[in-house]
């Protein structure tokens, strides 16, 4: 079963892997779209991930067996995929991985509930599962980047491909029928507003407006990073980025040390720091001798993702009530890859276009000192704001001893 369940998230995060890294530079270099235009195409996967909260609990919960809801998006998915690699303009562009996204965002939700409900120790076991879905990332990425197609649409046709194989493997998944089919269905059931109380607490509030905060500079990596990299002569962009993912592996087991040294709030400021480093880097760095600055800031990504957002998903399992931690998860995910790529989506793409030259270059040191000016600002809001209790309830004791 454990098996079966991690194919089931390499396939789901290798459709992703393989079309979302590049489309920005299939965008810029080859139809020439403006960096607004980038950045709105690279935010249609936020507004997918604001929708999928209500689509999810309204299908999967009470209505149909999970297999079967994701075999059809992934289904609508690959066709969507095609129409949009076969698009020039931007409003078909748009339209097409919007709607794509609308299909393919729940199934990120889906697929987790999923491995979920057929193991018998999420907290212990998940993990081991979901870190394929990471290499699947991975492998996708040096695919395509050795491939060459970095700049054409040849991804999104591969993402068209492994969202039919994807289609195909999900009727070999257990059967998962919803819990909830007789129970009325009610928007407190996909939105998270139940657990909107738990931000009059001060640390949760900053906690909480710092996630939204950091996802705006986290979409200039994610939408412009390919695109900076092979306009400025980086050879095989795409297989280089993969080193992102890669380190993300090495830091997860790292997690659990870091914890016992640095706790909580330095743990999610060192995640926030490392962004800001990691941009300097890429405004000071090139492709020739100063390549080393361009993979530090690519390698950073471990740091930059596992010290916050999964440092983040424990803190919040460790200060919300039982009764409420799923839905202050969605809460805080709705806030990160909702609200905050989708702010960092629209600011990203203005400072691009902003810093565009008339020869369609780009002023990168300028684009990446201002997200990395943004990111230092979340970073020292967040030192001086926030408190770990957990800490300050526990320094009497060691202080006694």
């Amino acid at each position: 079963m454990k098996w079966r369940l991690r194919v089931m998230m390499l396939f789901e995060f290798a459709i992703w892997g393989a079309w979302y890294v590049t489309v920005g530079t299939w965008l810029g270099k080859t139809l020439h779209f403006t960096g607004t235009e980038i950045g709105a195409v690279a935010g249609t996967t936020a507004i997918g991930a604001i929708i999928s909260p209500l689509f999810v609990g309204l299908l999967a919960d009470r209505l149909f067996d999970t297999r079967r809801v994701l075999t059809l998006l992934h289904i609508i998915g690959a066709v969507l995929l095609v129409v949009a690699a076969q698009q020039t303009s931007f409003g078909l562009v748009y339209a097409a991985l919007l709607a794509y996204s609308l299909c393919y965002m729940p199934t990120l939700a889906l697929t987790a509930s999923l491995a979920m409900r057929h193991i018998s120790d999420p907290e212990q076991e998940f993990g081991a599962i979901r870190v394929f879905g990471t290499i699947g990332w991975i492998i996708m990425g040096l695919i395509v980047g050795a491939w060459g197609v970095e700049a054409t649409a040849s991804p999104l046709l591969l993402a068209a491909g492994l969202s039919v194989v994807m289609a195909g493997y999900c009727f070999t998944l257990p059967p998962t029928p919803p819990l909830a089919r007789n129970t009325r269905f009610e928007m407190k059931h996909a939105l998270p507003l139940e657990s909107l109380h738990l931000l009059r607490d001060r640390s949760m509030a900053v906690f909480a407006l710092a996630s939204f905060l950091i996802c705006i500079p986290l979409q200039f990596y994610y939408a412009f990073t390919n695109l900076f990299l092979n306009e400025v002569g980086v050879v095989n962009a795409a297989g280089k980025m993969t080193g992102g993912q890669m380190s993300e592996l090495f830091c997860m087991l790292l997690i659990p040390w870091f914890f016992r040294r640095l706790g909580v709030k330095w743990m999610l400021a060192v995640g926030m720091l490392a962004w800001v480093v990691r941009y300097a880097a890429f405004a000071y760095g090139d492709a020739g001798s100063m390549m080393w600055m361009f993979w530090i800031g690519i390698v950073l990504h471990g740091i930059c993702f596992d010290f916050f957002f999964v440092v983040g998903q424990i803190y919040i399992d460790r200060e919300a009530p039982p009764s409420l931690r799923a839905a202050t998860q969605g809460l805080i995910t709705f806030l990160t890859y909702g609200l905050g790529m989708f702010v960092g989506s629209w600011l990203s793409g203005a400072v691009v276009q902003a810093y565009t030259k008339g020869d369609a270059a780009h002023d990168w040191t300028s684009i990446w000192l201002i997200a990395g000016a943004f990111a230092a600002f979340v970073f020292v809001l967040f030192v001086v704001m926030f408190k770990d209790r957990k800490v300050a309830a526990r320094a009497p004791v060691t202080q006694a001893n």
